[in-house]
């Protein structure tokens, strides 16, 4: 450190404060509304800027040696508190802003100690001019990357990750501000520079290889979307095939019933005429398929998996009571309601018992849709973080159903009770749609 009157001391902890309050606040998604979270922040920032310059006033030496470090877990706690976001995505944010203010601090006082003969208002130049290229690049090019990738960081990011980056911070500013290693010194300047250099090489390539894995997560689970719809649309040209043979044979018959009728009209037999009419039209109202529901879509889904699982001589029971203009998009009921049913069906299949049997519930209270499948099950299931795993590895769609889910802040909940597994899936309805 170089020194200096505390309103220099002032000065320079209002522009690393800014710099870390607002680095983090760029790439967050707040908690409260922004006006109100600007105002939270304008004030914790005015009392840590007076606290730490009271440090550097009155206990200075220790200021020297700790300020830097021990800024990291009091502007931290603060953002976290302030964010909506997972804690390990906020502590993310907050080594990166760490690391930020460590390589303006760096530039700047040893810009001015090895240029300028160390003086005070050099450092301070320095650093501004650092601080302000930093928030700069970050507001025109890295917040709009950022904030794009930010939910495949959310779905990636875990404790092994947020750990390795602060492990890197915190070698980077153990070796950056050690008491006994910050005399000035080329060997000094340079060990510190490629300590920052690493950590900061480190950050940005696990920042990118999580968006990056991320994202063929999503690829991946689109892909397992578009061949349910595949799927779907195949199983829905199989019903319309069988319809058309149906509907020839029906043809076929007819050409039989004219005949009998006007035989019947012929002989003017019109009890026996009209007895067989009756029959016909209990014939007609017995083959006729009754919708599953009011919602086209819901009902076509539901009823291709229905034959698939009566087919396998699956017992199917379905209660659905939703109508055609509930506001949950038709590929976001098939992302559901396939991947339930289809593993409730490879459920039923893999549990090797006699009775097998699929119930499916789906209901709308106010604004939300609740749907419930229960199915037979093996016994071998067992569960990681709340996510079902068999012996041949996780349910089909598992994924696809959590993240469809997520898009309307709904609830996911896999169970098994009595001997079978139960998926319980709450969806909240958006005023307008999605």
């Amino acid at each position: 450190m170089l020194g200096g009157s505390f309103f220099v001391a002032l000065l320079r902890n209002g522009m690393s404060i800014t710099l870390m309050l607002s680095f983090f606040l760029m790439l967050d998604r707040p908690r409260f509304t922004m006006k109100k979270t600007i105002c939270y922040y304008v004030i914790f920032g005015l009392l840590l800027l007076g606290v730490y310059s009271l440090w550097y006033l009155f206990a200075n030496a220790s200021f020297v040696k700790m300020a830097a470090i021990s800024v990291l877990p009091v502007i931290g706690i603060f953002c976290s508190l302030m964010s909506s976001e997972f804690i390990y995505l906020s502590l993310y944010k907050i080594a990166a802003a760490f690391y930020l203010f460590s390589v303006g601090t760096f530039i700047g006082v040893d810009v001015a100690r090895w240029w300028l003969g160390g003086n005070l208002w050099a450092d301070i130049i320095v650093r501004f001019l650092c601080y302000s290229v930093i928030l700069i690049f970050t507001w025109k090019k890295f917040r709009k990357e950022f904030l794009e990738g930010i939910d495949f960081l959310v779905e990636e990011m875990d404790l092994f990750s947020t750990f390795s980056l602060f492990i890197s911070v915190f070698l980077g500013a153990i070796m950056a501000y050690w008491p006994n290693l910050q005399g000035f010194s080329i060997f000094n300047m340079v060990r510190a520079f490629f300590v920052l250099a690493m950590a900061g090489f480190l950050q940005y390539t696990i920042l990118h290889l999580y968006i990056h894995l991320g994202k063929e997560h999503y690829y991946q689970t689109e892909k397992e979307l578009l061949e349910l719809n595949e799927q779907l649309l195949r199983s829905q040209l199989d019903i319309v095939s069988a319809s058309e043979k149906e509907a020839a044979r029906i043809r076929h018959d007819a050409r039989h019933h004219i005949l009998l009728i006007r035989d019947y009209v012929e002989k003017g037999d019109m009890r026996n005429l009209l007895h067989y009419l009756e029959e016909y039209r209990e014939d007609v109202e017995n083959r006729r398929t009754k919708p599953l529901c009011g919602h086209r879509a819901v009902n076509s889904i539901l009823s291709v998996y229905a034959r698939q699982a009566k087919e396998k001589e699956i017992a199917v029971n379905i209660d659905v009571g939703v109508s055609s203009n509930t506001a949950i998009r038709d590929i976001d009921w098939v992302a559901i309601l396939a991947n339930v049913f289809e593993n409730a069906i490879h459920g039923c299949s893999n549990s090797g018992k006699m009775d097998q049997e699929i119930d499916i519930y789906i209901a709308k209270k106010r604004n939300k849709i609740i749907i419930q499948g229960t199915n037979t099950c093996a016994s071998d299931i067992r569960f990681q973080k709340g996510i079902p795993k068999s012996s041949s590895g996780e349910g089909i769609g598992t994924s696809s159903i959590i993240k469809t889910v997520s898009r309307y802040n709904g609830e996911v909940d896999f169970a098994i009770e009595d001997g079978k597994f139960v998926t319980r899936i709450l969806l909240n309805l958006p005023e307008r749609g999605i």
